[in-house]
């Protein structure tokens, strides 16, 4: 061990960390000299762990000290030395691996010059703090009771060339947290839990979603002309083919022409990109799940949604009755449902004004929004609605609500509502003030789609860049006949958010979008 580098993971001075960096350089190039000498490989490939921190701490960590020795139980663990204490004849260091539990994967190693002998001694003395070590040796309790390993073999299985972050206050800059994950994940075991969680909870889902009869396909993630959603998308080129692509901005229009084909009930967990803005709330690729019904509506759609939140809410945590940012959630309670007009009813001050447009482009007004910007005297009076809505009701919805029946004009995949054509038959969930799925009764009929489509083309033509393009061959497949489906989409990320009480979108993103490195 150098002088120079503590023991313990304390803080390192920024300074420092190139003399550190340079230590621990040397001490590699003195480990390939040792194998251009035949003693020994630098990076060795042959150790095999057998046993895990977590199962070890579970099965052996009521055992009594005597009991323990009695078994003389051999195991051999492998991971990420986190901590050192050098004592002279006897030290120890903790070993973290890939496992969790109380202990988050970590288990002590008691290291003593008579069991391993002086060489393999002195070069225990000499490993930093990050080296990934092989022990093998017997488990036994310390005085204080902390169930360790007793080792008889010690080996360096990966030479670590930077120091370890600060081991009481790990990283503290939050977007080293999100360029270094993989340091984040060493250090913070919050993290580890958090992502763990994430994939618990997507396995969670595809369970529930192949129970329900639902099957799991693939759909493209180039796509020749962007749809399924309004949104900017990102632009490619294909060499092969010589054509501009578009990286999927929602997978809607070919799960739909899967369910013209005949498979009547299919999802798919998906990446998605859109290139728009980045936010505690949006990220540029996310991930969503995207299902299908043939013979639902959106009524179904909202009963089998809440089934849905609430079996992945019991798999990730164990309850319907989560905190957010320090507030109830209650997911086990009926899910409210409103439309667009009674939500601004119930959440403002506008009673009888929510169908005067000219008291909303006032309201609006005093919300920040220009004319000149959002050209709000040219907008329906629906429009306006819906644009009240995002501004001054959405934040308030903290529990569980479907708001329902959107403006057809801004909705030009769902299925109008036979009474009032001029909206459809849709929702969006929303809860802590977030959407976290959007829903409707599928539009069935080819004609009413082409004509949408149109006006999408007409919009783009004005300047709306969200606006989609006109999908021929969707149509055309329309025209073979889709059965009354209904359909949803689930923000994976934004339910996570949710589940792990976490304040931003990208703690729940192993690797979110960041500007690059200078």
């Amino acid at each position: 061990m150098s002088s120079s580098e503590p023991t313990t993971a304390a803080a390192t001075p920024a300074s420092d960390e190139n003399q550190l960096i340079a230590e621990r350089r040397e001490k590699l190039r003195h480990l390939r000299e040792r194998q251009a000498q035949g003693q020994g490989v630098a990076f060795p490939n042959d150790f095999k762990p057998l046993h895990r921190a977590a199962a070890l701490h579970e099965q052996y960590g009521a055992t009594e000290s005597e009991d323990l020795q009695a078994q003389a139980v051999a195991v051999s663990v492998a991971g990420r030395m986190m901590l050192k204490r050098m004592m002279g004849k006897a030290s120890f260091a903790t070993l973290q691996d890939g496992s969790l539990g109380e202990t988050a994967g970590r288990i002590q190693l008691y290291v003593t010059r008579d069991a391993i002998g002086e060489d393999a001694y002195a070069e225990f003395k000499r490993l930093d703090l990050g080296d990934i070590l092989g022990a093998e040796g017997t488990l036994m309790k310390t005085k204080t009771g902390e169930l360790s390993v007793k080792v008889t073999r010690l080996r360096l299985l990966t030479k670590s060339l930077r120091p370890m972050p600060d081991k009481f206050h790990g990283m503290q800059d939050q977007e080293t947290k999100y360029r270094q994950r993989y340091v984040d994940l060493m250090t913070d075991d919050a993290a580890r839990r958090r992502f763990v969680a994430r994939s618990q909870t997507v396995a969670g889902i595809r369970a529930f979603m192949v129970a329900h009869d639902f099957l799991e396909v693939e759909t493209p993630m180039l796509h020749p002309i962007p749809g399924g959603a309004n949104a900017k998308p990102f632009v490619t080129h294909h060499n092969a083919l010589d054509q501009d692509m578009y990286l999927r901005i929602a997978p809607e229009l070919y799960l739909k022409r899967l369910v013209v084909g005949g498979f009547e009930r299919v999802f798919e967990i998906n990446r998605s990109f859109r290139n728009e803005g980045i936010s505690v709330r949006h990220n540029p690729e996310f991930t969503m799940m995207e299902f299908y019904a043939a013979y639902w509506n959106y009524r179904d759609l909202m009963d089998y949604t809440e089934q849905l939140l609430r079996d992945a809410a019991l798999k990730a945590t164990g309850s319907l009755q989560l905190s957010y940012n320090a507030r109830a959630v209650d997911l086990a309670a009926p899910f409210a449902r409103m439309t667009i007009r009674e939500a601004i009813v119930a959440h403002t001050d506008a009673g009888e004004h929510v169908d005067d447009a000219a008291w909303l482009i006032q309201a609006l007004g005093k919300l920040g929004l220009k004319e000149e910007k959002d050209h709000l005297s040219k907008r329906t009076l629906a429009s306006l609605q819906v644009l009240y809505f995002e501004e001054a009701v959405e934040d308030k919805l903290w529990q569980p609500t479907f708001i329902m029946e959107h403006p057809t004009e801004i909705s030009p995949l769902a299925r109008a509502n036979d009474e009032r054509p001029e909206v459809t038959e849709r929702f969006e969930l929303y809860i802590t003030g977030r959407e976290m799925a959007n829903g409707f009764s599928e539009l069935n009929d080819a004609e009413d789609q082409a004509a949408r489509f149109a006006a999408q083309v007409a919009a783009k033509d004005a300047g709306d860049e969200e606006a989609m393009f006109f999908d021929h061959d969707f149509v055309r497949a329309l025209e073979y006949g889709l059965p009354p489906t209904g359909g949803c989409g689930v923000g994976i990320d934004r339910l996570m958010m949710l589940l792990t009480d976490s304040a931003s979108i990208r703690d729940v993103i192993l690797f979110p979008a960041l500007r690059r490195e200078q």
